[in-house]
């Protein structure tokens, strides 16, 4: 009877109603066909609509085309564009025949402008044509874990093909991926961007059609698209007292307005944690004693609510110091890992200082004799 009560009391008021009593965004109502919103750190989804349904996904493509461009080295090499690949339809950073670039400068007319053109000439510079790209393409999102990918084109057009696609929940784990590497993380937060190309080179400005990253407190990037096929499609990552989130949609007529909701929503649903290690000591060699305690500092992060019980740990410190050991060494550290990818690290420092044994000339191989000794000893 009180759940009946219950329920027809959120009816009555028009709340969301829910049967576990957690915190959700699930009452968010967005008109993409698919959206997911993912803790950075933990890949926890917080948000799901249709996050794994194959959907076409435009020029939020350019985001591995730039990520794989941007570790390919060299991105400050000058070379002339090929004449071939800069010949494509829709959005340019204006490249012509002759022109000579580099892979930097391409990455921001990828990330900036959405250029086409910058999209192939980037695979050709990085593959030696567009076709060979696009194999690294696929077998990038293979080993990201992106099971419902498939590349056909480095830009994302679709016109002739039903076979580019991907998912809400895909295209998240590209995000992370790719912010992950700063010189890609760089260049898709910026607004607007004076770069050097052409032949001879002049300079030119490119201005970024991602317009959350003026308009929404936080956002650092990612990609936007469009085609007839996919809709408007849009990738970005937002920062807000020390969580970062990733949100994606495709296929939706109103991207700016649902990702800012999404967002506002969200990261209510996340919680600092403090991740400490206590009991640590490391032994020391020719000192006035064996060993001395340590301590690892308070590191807090922010996670979904809940998560923090199932962050690991691993110690690493030294077989040994030698004396004098001054107070606050740093011998080693603790990673704290989440679903076995590092989130955090802090250093293992000495409590106190140890003085050097008063005449003490104690090697290590002596040191570790007298070790064995008193074990067997027991």
């Amino acid at each position: 009877m009180k759940r009946l009560i219950s329920f027809a009391l959120c009816i009555a008021l028009g709340l969301p109603v829910f049967g576990t009593g957690k915190a959700s965004a699930q009452d968010i109502f967005v008109s993409a066909k698919g959206a997911v919103v993912m803790e950075y750190h933990t890949g926890k989804v917080l948000y799901d609509k249709n996050c794994k349904d194959r959907l076409p996904m435009a020029s939020t493509t350019k985001i591995m085309s730039a990520l794989l461009t941007a570790e390919s080295g060299g991105l400050d090499e000058r070379f002339t564009v090929d004449s071939e690949a800069i010949k494509v339809e829709g959005s340019s950073m204006g490249l012509q025949e002759g022109d000579t670039v580099t892979k930097r400068i391409l990455m921001y007319g990828m990330l900036l402008p959405s250029g086409n053109d910058a999209a192939n000439a980037a695979a050709v510079a990085v593959a030696g044509s567009v076709p060979n790209f696009v194999q690294l393409m696929n077998d990038r999102a293979k080993a990201i874990g992106m099971r419902d990918t498939h590349f056909v084109t480095s830009s994302g057009l679709d016109d002739d093909t039903d076979e580019h696609y991907s998912t809400a929940y895909d295209m998240a784990l590209l995000a992370r991926e790719a912010i992950d590497n700063g010189i890609f993380r760089e260049i898709c937060g910026t607004a607007r961007a004076k770069v050097c190309f052409g032949d001879p080179p002049y300079d030119r400005w490119l201005v970024n059609t991602n317009k959350l990253l003026t308009s929404c407190d936080g956002v650092i990037g990612v990609k936007t698209g469009f085609t007839d096929k996919a809709g408007r499609c849009l990738v970005s990552a937002c920062e807000r007292n020390g969580t970062t989130l990733i949100c994606v949609t495709l296929n939706d007529r109103s991207d700016w307005a649902d990702h800012k909701a999404l967002y506002d929503r969200c990261f209510g649903l996340c919680e600092s944690v403090s991740l400490k290690t206590d009991d640590l000591s490391v032994n020391v060699v020719g000192g006035e004693s064996e060993s001395v305690g340590c301590y690892s500092p308070e590191v807090k992060i922010n996670l979904p609510i809940g998560e923090g019980d199932s962050v690991t740990r691993r110690v690493l410190i030294k077989p040994f110091v030698y004396a004098p050991t001054p107070q606050k060494e740093q011998v080693g550290c603790v990673r704290y890992y989440y679903g076995g990818r590092l989130i955090a690290e802090s250093p293992v420092l000495t409590k106190l200082s140890v003085t050097a044994q008063s005449g003490a000339n104690t090697s290590v191989a002596e040191y570790y004799f007298e070790k064995i000794k008193g074990i067997i000893a027991g």
